[in-house]
């Protein structure tokens, strides 16, 4: 997967990569060059006592060690650029495909899971290709070409190449294969920690609340202890890796000392050439200790890899149109036809058989029990998730027909729990419309019943907003909420119990302001307040999944079990009449 990953990536960088390639070989052939010159020095001028053969080999070497240093220099250079690149590209897929994402594939991977993909795993897979370019390109071209010089200087020695290299790679094969399957485990923890840390910095008033900052404590202790375990395991193996490589890199420097000095002795061998043996002997070990480092990189960048194209090819299961509808004939017409829908898995439709009709200027209220399917009946409207069954029709065209942007246009969603984003009043009212003026921002302030609390703060527009508007109380949230829908402008509201917050008085004022302001727009409101529907055009009533009434209030009090119920648990008789 690694490799599946990074080829189509690596293929947009063809030139900078070729180029890095070519100051890589002519660096390492420079490097095997050197201890060639060096045995000459010592053969030809050393030992003949020849100081000018000695300062003319050393003015190569220096010029030799130069045109390396230049060519490691720039190929450091380019492989860098290009990993950052790579990295940049990945991170950017991964955002695109989660963006894409319906809210069944959001949950199926959950907050914390993506994050950690989109910065830890694509960072693993960014210092992967960083320390390829520097470290996987040059070891290969040192190993092979050691190989041949030591060769070279005296085939007898090295034959003990047969034996050390074999060694080493068994050494290393073993332990990279027990890392992978920690790499993966680490992986895994890292999200459990993320997860935990979310939901205390999330939950942290409700943990207070209720005291349960020990219990937190420890729910955090033992993730974050889950974690240091694999971690010091993997930490052990690692340790170990570099001991054993010295090892054998010690032993076969004293091996071929050994071999080396029998040699000379015999007359087999000159000084100088078991001295560029030794060198060679290291390179040809040290490029086995690069790709040794390498190798203890790839499990865990192979994992990431996978977590990553875990993502990449996940579908949404909100498709876009391949032959989109671009304009609408009316507006604001919204109908639903025998809707159902069904989650992954479930045994039962979570809506089942839904009609409902929604028409310019009237507001279509959706009230039901807890469960019985309201936000889901709204947020399929949007395409938050595909209806599984049935259609969902705006001005008459199927929303899964539509252009996303001419159905992001005509739809207005302000959901149960309104988000609102770090920056400032005027940016998050602006989000769906940048270009509206302030004179807009302050008009839709009004109406949303949020004028007064604005103009109160030290900046106005320009307040800042915590991430979350996590600053701002829960009713001030929803009417910002509401307002930066009511910027837009859009031909079909959906409330989806976007009043809960708000205290009887305001949402009062609220819904009187509104209705002057989308009376020629459809509006649709989903809400448990009774208050906040009574005085709809038409009130549907959901049960379980299912419509089991259609009327206005009156008639509902009359006729209507399920709807008389739920009037009557929150107010009197004589109120609800």
């Amino acid at each position: 997967m690694l490799i599946t990953i990074l080829r189509a990536r690596l293929a947009r960088y063809q030139k900078p990569i070729i180029l890095l390639v070519l100051l890589q070989l002519v660096a390492t052939i420079a490097a095997l060059y050197l201890p060639t010159l060096n045995a000459d020095i010592i053969d030809n001028g050393v030992v003949k006592g020849d100081t000018g053969y000695i300062l003319a080999i050393g003015g190569a070497m220096i010029g030799v060690t130069v045109v390396q240093a230049l060519c490691s220099v720039g190929a450091v250079y380019f492989g860098s650029r290009t990993a950052m690149a790579v990295g940049r590209d990945l991170r950017a897929e991964v955002f695109d495909r989660v963006q894409s994402f319906s809210a069944r594939e959001l949950g199926q991977f959950g907050a914390p899971s993506l994050i950690t993909r989109t910065t830890n795993d694509v960072q693993q897979v960014q210092m992967l290709t960083l320390m390829g370019f520097n470290l996987m390109v040059a070891a290969p071209i040192m190993c092979f070409g050691g190989i041949i010089m030591a060769l070279n200087q005296d085939v007898p020695l090295s034959a003990l190449l047969l034996v050390v290299v074999p060694v080493l790679g068994t050494v290393v094969t073993l332990l990279v294969h027990r890392l992978r399957p920690q790499f993966r485990t680490m992986q895994t923890r890292v999200d459990k920690v993320n997860r935990v840390l979310r939901e205390q910095i999330t939950g942290i008033r409700v943990i207070r609340a209720f005291v349960k900052d020990g219990h937190e404590q420890a729910r955090f202790g033992e993730a974050n202890t889950e974690l240091t375990e694999v971690s010091l395991r993997v930490g052990r193996m690692l340790a170990f890796m570099f001991p054993a490589v010295m090892l054998v890199v010690n032993v076969s420097s004293v091996a071929v000392m050994w071999f080396g000095g029998q040699r000379i002795d015999s007359g087999g061998m000159q000084i100088g050439a078991l001295t560029a043996f030794l060198s060679y002997l290291m390179q040809i070990l040290m490029s086995v200790m690069m790709a040794t480092f390498m190798f203890m990189m790839v499990p865990r960048a192979e994992v990431c890899a996978e977590r990553i194209q875990e993502v990449l090819g996940t579908e949404s299961s909100v498709v876009p149109p391949g032959a989109p509808v671009t304009e609408l004939r009316r507006r604001g017409h919204l109908e639903l036809r025998g809707v159902d829908f069904r989650y992954p898995g479930a045994e039962a439709s979570v809506l089942r058989e839904i009609d409902l009709l929604a028409e310019p200027g009237r507001t279509t209220a959706v009230i039901g029990s807890t469960g019985s399917g309201k936000s889901t009946l709204l947020g399929l409207v949007p395409r938050l998730f595909d209806a599984t069954g049935g259609s969902v029709l705006v001005d008459g065209v199927d929303v899964r027909e539509l252009s996303p942007a001419l159905l992001a246009e005509t739809v207005g969603f302000v959901p149960q729990k309104p988000y609102l984003f770090s920056g400032t009043v005027a940016s998050n009212l602006r989000y769906g419309r940048p270009d509206a003026t302030d004179e807009e921002l302050w008009h839709a302030l009004e109406v949303a019943q949020a004028k007064d609390f604005v103009e109160k703060l030290d900046l106005g527009l320009e307040a800042p907003i915590a991430q979350g508007g996590s600053n701002v109380s829960g009713g001030q949230r929803q009417r910002l909420a509401i307002a930066r829908a009511l910027v837009r402008r859009p031909e079909i509201y959906l409330f989806d119990d976007s009043f809960s917050a708000l205290d009887y008085a305001t949402d009062a004022r609220l819904r009187k302001a509104l209705a002057r302001e989308t009376s020629e727009a459809t509006v649709v409101i989903v809400a448990q307040r009774v208050s906040t529907i009574r005085d709809a055009d038409r009130i549907i009533v959901l049960d379980e999944g299912a419509v089991v009434g259609s009327g206005t209030h009156h008639e509902l009090m009359a006729d209507n079990p399920t709807y008389r119920e739920i009037v009557l648990s929150q107010l009197t008789e004589q109120e609800a009449a």
